[in-house]
């Protein structure tokens, strides 16, 4: 397992959660890693996102404000710090690493097929 994702659960509405995913050191090297997540019946959808570099992020709009990606590079572990959650935030969580991507490329950013590394999920349950 290259990317291992923790620290999903089940909050109510209002609360807070923090996700975390290991990585191997080449991995978190990748100029491109972020968070998507899949509620049952919809497809997979773009949470955020951060570059290495530089550590710019992106972030889905309905999450402005409210999500916040980090990482940490003594421990190669990215972070999604998510506050104010609601029913809607109710998903499966997955990091993901790209290879190849740039954080630039705002489209690209967006869109699955961009990671070419995924972690297994973590299931974020809100209850109302």
């Amino acid at each position: 397992v290259q990317l291992q994702a923790s620290g999903g659960g089940l909050v109510q509405a209002g609360g807070s959660l923090r996700l975390s995913c290991g990585a191997g050191a080449r991995l978190f090297s990748s100029p491109l890693m972020g968070w998507f997540r899949q509620a049952p019946g919809k497809e997979r959808e773009f949470v955020a996102a951060i570059s290495s570099d530089d550590d710019k992020t992106y972030y889905l709009d309905s999450v402005k404000g409210r999500f916040t990606i980090s990482r940490d590079r003594s421990s190669n572990t990215l972070y999604l710090q998510m506050e104010s959650l609601n029913a809607e935030d109710t998903a499966v969580y997955y990091c993901a690493a790209s290879s190849r991507g740039s954080i630039r490329w705002v489209v690209a950013t967006m869109t699955p097929s961009t990671y070419d590394y995924w972690g297994q999920g973590t299931q974020v349950t809100v209850s109302s």
